[in-house]
C-alpha cells in the first residue's frame, strides 16, 4: 500500500504529514499536480520478466495512458537481486544517480508491477515522499524537482512512458537535499515495524 510522508525541506526529523489512505494521497499529489492511480497487480510474471512479457500483462493500462497523455515510448525493466558483484556495482550505481535530485523536461510516468520504490518531491518549501508499492501509478510532472530512491537492494518492475524516444535525462540540481532525507530502507522498515 502506499504511504506518503511530508517534511519542511529544511527539517527531514519533522513529519507533517504520513497517511497510506488512498483517498487522501491522491488529493494531495493532485493538489501538486501528480497523477496518481492504483492498477490491479497481474500475478505471474517471471522473477526477471521482459519488457514484452510486462506490458502485455499490463496492456489495456498500458493503451489507455498512452492514448490518454500521448506517450510514444514505452518499456519495463526489472531490478531483480543478485550476488553477482557485476549486477551489485550496477544497482548501487544506479540508486547513486537516481538519489541525486534532478527535474525532467518530461513528466516521470512509472508503474509498479512488483516491488517498491520512493519519489520524492521537492516543492512548494517541502518534501514529499511517496512509498510506491506493487499497482501503484504516479507520473511526476515535467520541471519538478525530486529524486527516487530504490534501497540498498532493489527489487521491483516497473513500467515506464516516455514522450520522446530520448527516454530518461535528468538535469540535476546539485544539492545534496536527499542525503538528508529517511532512505527507501528507513521508510520500509518503519512500515512494517
Amino acid at each position: 500500500m502506499t504511504l506518503l510522508t511530508v517534511w519542511p525541506d529544511s527539517d527531514p526529523g519533522t513529519v507533517l504529514t504520513r497517511t497510506d489512505v488512498p483517498s487522501e494521497i491522491a488529493v494531495e499529489l493532485k493538489r501538486l499536480g501528480v497523477r496518481y492511480e492504483n492498477w490491479p497487480v497481474v500475478e505471474g510474471l517471471s522473477a526477471t520478466p521482459t519488457s514484452e512479457e510486462v506490458l502485455a500483462a499490463y496492456r489495456a493500462q498500458v493503451d489507455r495512458v498512452v492514448e490518454t497523455e500521448g506517450y510514444i515510448l514505452v518499456d519495463a525493466m526489472h531490478m531483480t537481486p543478485s550476488d553477482d558483484p557485476e549486477w551489485v556495482e550496477g544497482a548501487a550505481a544506479a540508486r547513486k544517480k537516481f538519489l541525486a535530485e534532478h527535474t525532467h523536461d518530461d513528466d516521470e510516468d512509472r508503474f509498479f508491477a512488483r516491488g517498491a520504490g520512493v519519489f520524492y518531491l521537492h516543492v512548494e518549501g517541502k518534501v514529499f515522499g511517496i512509498l510506491c508499492e506493487a499497482g501503484d501509478l504516479l507520473s511526476v510532472p515535467a520541471n519538478t524537482t525530486h529524486w527516487f530512491d530504490m534501497g540498498t537492494t532493489p527489487d521491483y518492475v516497473s513500467i515506464r512512458f516516455f514522450h520522446d524516444d530520448d527516454g530518461w535525462v535528468g538535469n540535476f540540481t546539485g544539492s545534496a537535499i536527499a542525503l538528508s532525507f529517511p532512505t527507501f530502507d528507513t521508510l520500509m522498515a518503519g512500515r512494517h515495524s
